[in-house]
């Protein structure tokens, strides 16, 4: 089934403006004629000029006028009212598309983890889209209602069975493009090894320990955080 979505102004008094009205009111702006846009949009100039007097007795404004005459009807010129009615609509249509296509519009929260051991780093290869088959550091999304801090525990233990602590904050990565599902915002902490069994987990199909000069392909933004790490840590 296809459902198709709509919207309409409205005052006090009910229905001002929609898709119908604006239509006919953007074909007299492009032909100048109130009779050419209804011919083009497949209505009697009859029908058309009952929409916009029904319109102008909503609104209380005028938003066209007409100089009636000739074979072809005359011209009829959008006033600045009509206008102003035109690019609102049509500000309000781009954003209502927008939230259709975009029903969550906030950037999400992630959390990727950092765990450095005798110059080795934890990586888990990534088990799901995208970037399916590379290499990534632990992490994944915060729930509702779960601190940052202990969002990272957890993806750290369903990720590579490791129970770990925060040693301190790395840095927030927010650029739009980072994630290629969404805008993601992914704080990203330093970790220690507290204990459990080095194994892949959730949607990780395995994690092992990659020497800090020697490390593959990496999914996201991760080897710039990596490098970003390895910069706060040892370029002191």
């Amino acid at each position: 089934m296809i459902v198709k979505y709509r919207f309409w102004f409205e005052s006090p008094a009910g229905y001002v403006f929609g898709p119908g009205s604006y239509q006919i009111l953007k074909e007299i702006e492009k032909t100048g004629s109130l009779r050419k846009a209804a011919s083009n949009l497949g209505m009697s100039y009859r029908h058309a000029w009952g929409l916009i007097k029904e319109i102008e007795e909503n609104l209380g404004v005028k938003i066209i006028t007409s100089h009636r005459g000739g074979r072809e009807g005359g011209e009829s010129t959008i006033t600045e009212e009509g206008i102003k009615l035109l690019r609102e609509y049509e500000k309000y249509e781009k954003v209502f598309d927008y939230v259709i296509k975009h029903p969550y519009i906030k950037p999400s929260i992630t959390v990727d983890g950092i765990l450095v051991e005798d110059e080795k780093i934890l990586l888990v290869k990534r088990g799901r889209e995208p970037f399916k088959g590379m290499y990534a550091l632990p992490g994944g999304f915060v729930e509702y209602g779960e601190r940052t801090e202990d969002a990272i525990v957890r993806e750290m233990e369903e990720e590579t069975g490791l129970k770990t602590e925060i040693i301190g904050l790395v840095g927030v990565y927010s650029d739009p493009k980072r994630d290629p599902r969404d805008h993601t915002i992914t704080v990203v902490y330093e970790l220690r090894r507290l204990g459990g069994k080095l194994k892949g987990g959730d949607d990780a199909t395995y994690a092992t320990m990659f020497p800090l000069n020697a490390l593959p392909e990496l999914a996201f933004d991760h080897a710039k955080i990596i490098e970003d790490f390895k910069n706060m840590k040892f370029n002191r």
